[in-house]
């Protein structure tokens, strides 16, 4: 279904909480995702909360999912700052998907912050029945 690899997750997430508060708009900041089987789907979600819709990007090239989306500041360069503990930037996340799953078919809805793509299962990877065949000879003796 999905395949994730990132072994340095973990660690963006310590440099990031290190820095927090110290954000540049070039630094990159992670999306959250839950990722689960719904049915015949199986559904994405990632929270980009302050995002622009047209801002997000949605592709899918030879099995990798790709999501890139970019926060601007609320602010102006000459505002005075006080505190700035949200992320900015450009944000981007890349999932390997499985053979099992039809990326032809992506949906994509952005509501509330969360970005939901569901992706159906293959036809090929759906059950279906197997009928067992053999000698007719035997089968009348």
């Amino acid at each position: 279904m999905l395949i994730r690899t990132d072994p340095f997750a973990q660690f963006d997430r310590l440099t990031q909480q290190a820095f927090r508060g110290q954000g540049t708009s070039a630094r990159s900041a992670a999306m959250p995702m839950d990722a689960y089987r719904s049915g015949d789907e199986y559904v994405l979600q990632f929270d980009v909360p302050g995002v622009a819709r047209d801002s997000i990007d949605v592709s899918v090239e030879r099995n990798v999912l790709t999501v890139k989306a970019a926060r601007e500041a609320g602010y102006a360069e000459d505002d005075k700052v006080q505190v700035s503990e949200r992320s900015r930037g450009k944000f981007s996340r890349q999932l390997f998907l499985g053979d099992t799953l039809d990326t032809t078919n992506v949906a994509a809805e952005y509501v509330d912050g969360v970005l939901t793509l569901r992706i159906p299962f293959a036809e090929k990877a759906q059950p279906r029945k197997i009928t067992v065949n053999g000698d007719p000879k035997q089968l009348d003796a």
